[in-house]
């Protein structure tokens, strides 16, 4: 992996992740962005919520099983991958996703937050085990279903890997058709993260030159924001029961954003703002992880403030949470960096990966060759 490739990857978890902040902003009923109470703004709400930043999700899967497979199959140990991923991943799962459980229940022991978050109190064994480990449905910590669904995609991980190096395209055609038809979920709880991850493993094995049209990164990541706007505009005028055709047709955009959002990266990572982002930290799965109790933190003072103009919450309290985890992640990287290793799964530096390109390849973009 050269250093553009790496730039570009950690760019984009900063990115995708800080969008996903968008996706999970809490509202009322009467504040859905479907009813048009506020114009420009609530479709601008749909635009970022509903049809750009839900390219996330696969866009994720598709760095990770990318990631995994790309020294080959021969070279893959699937044991040691097991107890990698059991610490960069199971461990700061179960913590992170069953202690904001435990807050939870303990909130509502005491009569508050109720009407926020799911009742814990009253619900049996079988479903705290799911609103805190995310076993059958979503955890009380939303956002954590992707890294329970991304371990499912790791234990299977051999058997993905050697379907799609002998049979790649029926493989991949059945797993798309799987993450946009109406299908029943089965053990995922996002059907497109077996698709990404998928396709990432597909990358890897086949040596795709993923910076073969890096050339043409203006027109395709141009287009994909059209078809995105495009989308936004349908979901607007139909949401939120949307008619089957334009769910499907968001389902497809958001796996097509794997392509979209990588023509982005090739476009910011030569800025400033770009180049720095790419250095990558532990911080992007610092706030993958937090900003959703933030949010639900911010939502329960909003409704205790009397407040009824809604668009100011939407477009400064994911900001307000990205500041707070940012600093938060920096000061305990100062005072805690062993409890920080633990919390983010040892992401806690960047590793510069600056092999040189094969002989006759274009070299990678390094911030040292601007």
């Amino acid at each position: 992996m050269d250093a553009n490739v790496s730039a570009r990857i950690n760019l984009m978890r900063i990115l995708l992740i800080s969008g996903i902040v968008f996706v999970h902003v809490p509202y009322n009923p009467q504040w859905s962005p479907f009813l048009g109470n506020y114009g420009m703004l609530d479709w601008l709400r749909v635009f970022l919520g509903e049809s750009l930043f839900r390219i996330g999700v696969p866009c994720l899967s598709a760095i990770s099983g990318y990631l995994l497979f790309r020294r080959g199959l021969a070279d893959f140990d699937y044991w040691k991958t097991l107890k990698t991923k059991a610490r960069t991943v199971l461990l700061p799962f179960l913590i992170w996703s069953g202690s904001f459980f435990v807050v939870v229940y303990a909130i509502q022991r005491q009569g508050l937050g109720f009407g926020y978050l799911p009742d814990t109190i009253n619900a049996t064994p079988r479903q705290w085990l799911s609103m805190a480990f995310a076993i059958e449905a979503t955890p009380v910590n939303l956002p954590l279903y992707f890294l329970r669904d991304l371990m499912l995609c790791i234990l299977l991980s051999p058997l993905l890997a050697l379907l799609v190096s002998r049979y790649p395209r029926v493989t991949l055609l059945a797993l798309l058709a799987y993450a946009i038809l109406p299908l029943p979920n089965g053990i995922f709880l996002k059907k497109s993260i077996l698709f990404g991850f998928s396709a990432g493993i597909y990358a890897s094995l086949h040596g795709v030159n993923i910076k073969m049209l890096d050339r043409f990164a203006a027109p395709i990541a141009a287009g994909f924001l059209a078809i995105a706007v495009v989308i936004a505009v349908g979901l607007y005028y139909t949401g939120p029961d949307f008619p089957l055709w334009l769910d499907m047709a968001l389902r497809l955009t958001s796996i097509a954003g794997i392509i979209g959002s990588w023509a982005i990266s090739e476009l910011l990572v030569r800025t400033r703002l770009g180049e720095k982002l790419g250095h990558g930290s532990g911080l992007s799965f610092w706030i993958f992880c937090g900003h959703y109790p933030l949010l639900v933190l911010f939502w329960m003072i909003w409704n205790r403030t009397g407040l009824s103009y809604y668009p100011l919450f939407y477009f400064t309290a994911p900001f307000i949470a990205i500041a707070i985890l940012v600093a938060s992640h920096n000061l305990v990287r100062r005072l805690a960096p062993d409890l920080l290793a633990v919390l983010t799964g040892s992401r806690t530096g960047a590793k510069r990966m600056a092999t040189q390109p094969p002989q006759g390849a274009r070299a990678g973009y390094s911030p040292q060759q601007r």
